[in-house]
């Protein structure tokens, strides 16, 4: 899927989220947001300019968010997200309001609706985790021009070829039907049972 796809995903399908700013002590604090819409230029939320949430937003301008979706942990996909947000004000609100129309029993006259502001996460790096595909089934995007930062290990040209890594891997998602051993980075849980086990050391953290 292109990142448009998970974007798409995230507001359709998962909607509600759990976000995390930090506060004045450097400690994270969470709530639970809805992901309203998004388009070319990002991701839509709004939030109540009086919530401690809307300080912290426009004190750092950033955030990270995690949204799942399943009837439990094995039949689940989760995508999180880490990035830059920015207030927009209350130009879009209608177009939120329209898309999201349980918004009006919450809000429920033009007066209520002062209070709300729109927020555009408009640059980050995404994670798709789909714990219901055997082998698990995990990638990762960006969006807005973030760079990605790659994470989960890599095999080196130093690796012998004794295979132990792929006897220690819970996903088996280590290839080795080739003279270089792989790991298949779209099933890995990143769990380091390969890195931990190697005797070569051939195994390095990426990023």
């Amino acid at each position: 899927m292109e990142s448009k796809d998970y974007l798409d995903y995230l507001v359709r399908d998962i909607h509600t989220t759990v976000v995390a700013t930090v506060d004045d002590s450097g400690l994270p604090v969470t709530a639970a947001i809805d992901m309203m819409d998004t388009d070319e230029n990002g991701v839509y939320f709004l939030t109540a300019k009086g919530k401690g949430f809307y300080d912290r937003l426009k004190k750092r301008g950033a955030l990270a968010l995690t949204g799942m979706r399943g009837e439990d942990t094995m039949h689940c996909t989760a995508l999180s997200i880490r990035g830059k947000a920015r207030e927009l004000g209350s130009e879009l609100l209608p177009r939120l309001f329209e898309k999201n129309p349980y918004m009006k029993e919450i809000y429920p006259d033009v007066a209520s609706r002062n209070a709300l502001t729109v927020f555009v996460i408009y640059e980050g790096s995404g994670e798709w985790f789909d714990l219901s595909k055997k082998p698990i089934e995990r990638a990762s995007f960006t969006f807005g021009g973030a760079k990605e930062v790659p994470e989960g290990y890599l095999i080196t040209a130093s690796c012998v070829g004794c295979k132990l890594c792929y006897s220690k891997c819970p996903q088996r998602c280590i290839d080795i039907s080739g003279k270089s051993v792989v790991i298949r980075q779209e099933n890995c849980l990143y769990c380091g049972n390969c890195f931990e086990s190697c005797p070569v050391e051939a195994i390095v953290k990426r990023g």
